[in-house]
C-alpha cells in the first residue's frame, strides 16, 4: 500500500442494513485517505435500505452518511468492482447466524457483533443497542486506522485485523 492508492476494506453482513453499514462509514470516517470502505451483504432483502436506526446514530455522531446504501455482494464480483485487500465479516455467529464467505485472495478476518437491529424494547433502547455497536467497531477501527503503512501488507493486515477481533 503506497499514501496515493488507499487501502479498501469491504465490510460483510447478511443483510448489509446496520453493523456493515457502520463500519463502513465510520472507516471512511477514520481512515483519512488510508483507506476506502463498502459494505454488502450475503443476502440483503429486496428495496433493503440502510436501517434508519443506523443512519441517526451515525449522523448523531457526526459521521456522514452520504451514499450508503444496502446492497449484494454481488456488486462487489463483477469485473470492474473495485479490488478489496481486506474482508471483514461482522455479523455474530455466536448467536447462531451464518456469516457471509467471500471468495478470493484478499485478506480476511471476523469481528462480531450483535445485530443491534434485533433489539427489542423501547426507541431509546433500540437507540442505544446502535450506539453501543458504533463504539465497539470503532475502538477496533481507531486501532487499526492507527497502524503504520508497514503493517498493511496482505500477512500482517489479516493477522492484524484478526487480533483486533479478540479487543
Amino acid at each position: 500500500m503506497t499514501d496515493a492508492k488507499p487501502l479498501n476494506v469491504l465490510f460483510l453482513c447478511t443483510h448489509n442494513s446496520a453493523r456493515s453499514i457502520l463500519a463502513e462509514a465510520l472507516l471512511n470516517h477514520l481512515g483519512k485517505g488510508k483507506f476506502k470502505a463498502f459494505s454488502a451483504g450475503s443476502s440483503p432483502k429486496d428495496n433493503q435500505k440502510p436501517n434508519p436506526i443506523a443512519i441517526a446514530t451515525l449522523d448523531k455522531a457526526g459521521i456522514s452518511t452520504d451514499g450508503l446504501t444496502s446492497k449484494s455482494w454481488d456488486v462487489f464480483a463483477t469485473s470492474d468492482a473495485p479490488h478489496m485487500d481486506l474482508v471483514i465479516t461482522v455479523c455474530d455467529n455466536a448467536a447462531g447466524e451464518v456469516c457471509p464467505y467471500w471468495p478470493g485472495q484478499p485478506a480476511t478476518a471476523h469481528w462480531g457483533y450483535p445485530d443491534p437491529s434485533e433489539t427489542v424494547g423501547t426507541d431509546e433502547q433500540k437507540l442505544e443497542a446502535f450506539k453501543q455497536t458504533l463504539h465497539q467497531i470503532k475502538r477496533r477501527l481507531e486501532l487499526f486506522t492507527s497502524l503504520p503503512l508497514t503493517s498493511l501488507n496482505k500477512m500482517a493486515l489479516e493477522n492484524t485485523a484478526r487480533e483486533l477481533a479478540k479487543k
